[in-house]
């Protein structure tokens, strides 16, 4: 391994890195504000406009553990150079649509640069000296968070008072200026697993399966769960994600090492990953609704779009705050201590919404509280999982880990979204959300980040090195502070 890189030059790449992640979760929300009028903007039907935010969440979701795998193979700095071109060329193809192929195909290029944030992480592991790793790690980790809540407000203030096309342009500019840094700041270290195969049947498959079971997910609701279409969808996910684990099992090299994943460390923190998506986005899908819903309703706060997203943008900046003394806590603690501490918080977070849900300072409260638990724990998975893989699987088993993220993400949305549409209430001839249905959606919530913090109690506190993972061990949080 490559011998850490001087303090001067560190501090460069982890903000580099950090600012990367944070832009490519920004261009996920990019479109938020523009969900309404997207079909008059570009002369379609809604359902076909709900393919602009469909289509960034299954192509991310495909190639996140992708470039994770390619990282280990061709080297982290390539493969993130790689990632911010289709981040580039996809905002233009975006900024220049005036109907919903292109903006659909631009859309889909952008979620290819979601792959930027676990090869950052796993880059750490190579170039941070151990006493900053843990606080490092963090940042970049939780830079996802970041980029979610403080795009909401930005793109809303950019599409109220300019052009919905300065939106792509503006993103245009910031994924070069991500390029250029990366070329100047990002060391080139050798790949880890340099001379492996790259397991193309592996890719294929694993996207074949994942795009069923998200297209089934996030699209259920509108087709109907229980519609054959939906159900096909399902039934279709599960064969092919289990001949593609045995396809894994068997083969050389794999895309994801599935013994290292079945780890009792790496899965038992992959399955909390699970839950820890599910409970930080219910909190973003309740809040704005509550916000913007008109007071007529008794419950609503009747808050604009760009008001919405201002009360919202202060979780944006707990998490940035939050995330060095995660990191802090880490050193002190141990990884496993400080997910826990993550979804306690956000669990007690979702106890104070249902307090605190009737006024703007509330809800802004409820999501600063749950983004500081999101930030403790985001930056403590990867911790947990890289201390428990050999150096040549680590862009690989973090791209796992944020995909079991995008997962719980999508499952939240499904369920809140069903638990939502299904408590309904009539204001002035509208239905809308009853209050029921947000308290609902608020308990559920908390039930999840309960769950979570009972399965990352199970995730052993200590771990048996080998030899496979030996040469990796000096670079991890465990190693320099011999906690977990």
């Amino acid at each position: 391994m490559e011998a850490p890189q001087p303090q001067a030059r560190t501090g460069g790449v982890v903000a580099t890195l950090a600012f990367a992640g944070t832009v490519a979760a920004v261009m996920q929300t990019l479109v938020t504000p523009l969900i309404a009028e997207l079909p008059q903007m570009l002369d379609t039907t809604s359902s076909n406009a709900a393919w602009v935010i469909t289509v960034t969440l299954l192509v991310s979701a495909v190639c996140v553990p992708v470039s994770g795998r390619l990282g280990d193979l061709l080297g982290k700095r390539r493969m993130l150079l790689a990632c911010s071109v289709p981040l580039i060329v996809g905002s233009v193809v975006c900024a220049l649509s005036s109907t919903v192929v292109p903006m659909i195909v631009g859309r889909g290029l952008q979620g290819m640069g979601m792959g930027m944030v676990p090869l950052g992480i796993a880059l750490l592991r190579d170039v941070v000296p151990p006493e900053r790793m843990s606080s490092s790690i963090a940042l970049v980790s939780a830079s996802l968070g970041i980029g979610g809540a403080l795009g909401l407000p930005i793109a809303s203030a950019v599409a109220q008072y300019a052009s919905w096309r300065v939106l792509f342009w503006g993103s245009a500019v910031l994924a070069a200026a991500i390029c250029a840094l990366i070329w100047f700041l990002i060391p080139d270290v050798p790949a880890g697993a340099k001379g492996q195969r790259f397991d193309v049947p592996g890719a294929l498959g694993l996207a074949a399966g994942l795009v069923c079971l998200l297209l089934a997910v996030s699209k259920g609701a509108d087709w109907g769960w229980a519609s054959t279409t939906t159900i096909g969808l399902f039934a279709a996910a599960v064969v092919v994600l289990l001949a593609w684990g045995f396809w894994e099992l068997r083969t050389t090299d794999p895309l994801v090492d599935l013994r290292t994943t079945a780890r009792p460390r790496v899965l038992i923190t992959n399955i909390a990953s699970l839950f820890v998506g599910f409970g930080m986005y219910a909190g973003m899908l309740i809040a704005p609704q509550l916000l913007q819903f008109p007071e007529a309703t008794g419950y609503g706060l009747g808050q604009s779009m760009l008001q919405a997203g201002l009360w919202m943008a202060p979780g944006g900046i707990m998490m940035m705050l939050v995330s060095p003394l995660g990191g802090k806590l880490t050193d002190a603690r141990g990884p496993k201590f400080t997910l826990i501490c993550g979804v306690a918080v956000i669990a007690a977070a979702y106890g104070l919404g249902l307090l605190l849900m009737g006024s703007a300072w509330g809800l802004m409260l409820f999501l600063m509280v749950s983004s500081g638990g999101v930030g403790l724990a985001y930056g403590a998975m990867p911790a947990l999982i890289m201390s428990a893989v050999p150096a040549s699987e680590t862009a690989a088993a973090n791209g796992f880990n944020t995909l079991m993220r995008a997962l719980g993400t999508s499952v939240g949305a499904a369920v809140i979204g069903a638990v939502l549409a299904q408590l309904t209430t009539e204001t002035a001839g509208y239905t809308f959300t009853s209050e029921n249905g947000f308290r609902m959606g608020l308990i559920v919530g908390c039930g999840v980040a309960l769950i979570a913090v009972a399965v990352s109690a199970f995730i052993p506190a200590t771990r048996t090195t080998t030899a496979t993972d030996a040469p990796a061990a000096p670079a991890t949080p465990e190693a320099a502070t011999a906690k977990s």
